[in-house]
This record gives C-alpha cells, sequence and structure tokens, in this order.
C-alpha cells in the first residue's frame, strides 16, 4: 500500500483503531450483526481515503482479526 503514502495509511489506522474502540461491545465476537456494522465502518473509512478497491476485503479481514486480538485489552 506504499501508494497511499505512510501518512494516509498511518490516518488510517488511528481512525479505525478509534472507530472499533468506540464500537465495539463485549460480545461483538459473537453477534454477526455487531460484525456486520464493524465491517460497514472499516468500509466506508477505507473508501473515504481512497484506499484501492481490489485491496479492501482483505484489509477488512485483517483489521477484524486485530480487533479480535485487541479488544480484550481495550474493555480492560
Amino acid at each position: 500500500m506504499r501508494e497511499l503514502g505512510d501518512a494516509v495509511l498511518k490516518q488510517i489506522a488511528l481512525e479505525l483503531t478509534e472507530k472499533l474502540r468506540k464500537s465495539t461491545s463485549v460480545d461483538w465476537q459473537k453477534r454477526e450483526s455487531v460484525r456486520a456494522r464493524l465491517r460497514n465502518l472499516v468500509r466506508i473509512t477505507l473508501r473515504r481515503h481512497k484506499y484501492p478497491p481490489d485491496k479492501q476485503e482483505d484489509a477488512i479481514r485483517l483489521v477484524l482479526e486485530q480487533a479480535d486480538r485487541l479488544s480484550d485489552h481495550w474493555a480492560a
């Protein structure tokens, strides 16, 4: 994703981290409706920053996997 530049990628990461932290609930990993809302939130954020459409699905999957790992820390 070097074509976006490090500054843009950093901005996307910070924005997604903050949005996901605020949007996750205790049982978000188990509820498909909440996971769908989070996927949509990530997709919209990536589009707004002109993230390449052909790479969005992989990025969304990666972001949600990372959020899953970090959610216990966020809840603490």
